[in-house]
């Protein structure tokens, strides 16, 4: 069974790349980027099953990636991270499209649990 595609977005380079390697471990077929300029090209190079994307990128905001990524690829599952949450930043994440919104910093299990979730979700 092939190993399920996530895409791990977000400017905090060392923080990306230890949560990339720990989902690795957890049996994903991970890969980070670092800057909003490259999300979509690694998105359409590569399409991952679910993008773990950083709300606050320098140069485009996360709820910018998301729709841009939706609008490529609709069946793609976005689960949104953040350390300013609030209630309108929830409602706007859900509207623009996110599987869900979790708060860092976020728990391994936590994040591998909700992945399951929207692995269980593209499935249908």
């Amino acid at each position: 069974m092939a190993r399920a595609k996530v895409l791990l977005v977000d400017d905090e380079v060392e923080f990306a790349s230890t949560l990339s390697e720990r989902l690795n471990i957890r049996g994903y077929d991970t890969s980070a980027v670092y800057s909003a300029d490259a999300v979509l090209n690694k998105v359409r190079s590569d399409i991952p099953d679910v993008v773990i994307l950083d709300l606050k990128m320098p140069g485009a905001s996360g709820l910018d990636i998301l729709k841009a990524i939706k609008q490529f690829n609709p069946s793609i599952e976005v689960i949104l991270l953040t350390g300013h949450g609030s209630e309108q930043c929830t409602a706007e994440c859900e509207s623009g499209g996110a599987f869900d919104y979790m708060m860092k910093p976020v728990e391994i299990d936590s994040l591998t649990e909700k992945i399951e979730m929207a692995l269980g979700k593209k499935q249908k």
